[in-house]
């Protein structure tokens, strides 16, 4: 544009029009950084500890989880939360119905491949009972519950590690989604 004519109408408009837009995608970039955290690649040399029996767990103190848009309410008992030497966090996860039906998973996330084994399944009619052939699964997978994949955000992991220990692990789930893998006693 030469300086002794005018700059068209809208030309302005235009150009800040288009600094937003650079700016909007540049924020959803960096929003979509955390969600692909949980992508990464195995470690060839790893190899999982012996899993422990499925512990003990109470209805009563379960921490719900926020899972929109299902059928079944879950929660996690806290005191069954666990990390293992093999960087494993394991946990029971307790699903239940509208009709008050309950049951349970002994589940393991392994932050590092975005993974999770159901171990062990529980129902009030015969206990515990382990998976046949468990397998670790992609916690993106389209599988019928996204459980897991939410208490790997919410808690379990920071990025490709398991978050610090049990004991955080429980203060993130329970924590607000604003407060959660602060460094701040809450």
């Amino acid at each position: 544009m030469r300086p002794d004519h005018p700059a068209p109408a809208g030309f302005f408009a235009l150009k800040r029009s288009r600094a937003l837009l650079q700016a909007a995608v540049f924020a959803l970039a960096l929003a979509a950084i955390p969600a692909g955290a949980q992508l990464a690649t195995p470690d060839p040399d790893w190899k999982e500890s012996d899993t422990p029996a499925p512990p003990a767990f109470s209805l009563d103190r379960l921490i719900v989880l926020d899972m929109p848009r299902g059928a079944l309410r879950y929660g996690i008992d806290p005191a069954s939360v666990s990390v293992g030497p093999d960087g494993i966090v394991r946990y029971v996860v307790v699903a239940s119905s509208a009709t008050g039906t309950t049951n349970a998973m002994y589940e393991g996330i392994r932050c590092g491949a975005a993974e999770v084994k159901v171990y062990a399944r529980h129902n009030s009619d015969s206990g515990w009972t382990p998976v046949r052939d468990a397998v670790w699964r992609p916690l993106h997978d389209n599988h019928p519950s996204r459980h897991s994949l939410t208490i790997a955000r919410t808690g379990a992991c920071m990025g490709h590690a398991p978050n610090r220990s049990a004991t955080q692990i429980v203060r993130d789930l329970r924590a607000p989604a604003d407060l959660r893998f602060s460094t701040e006693a809450r």
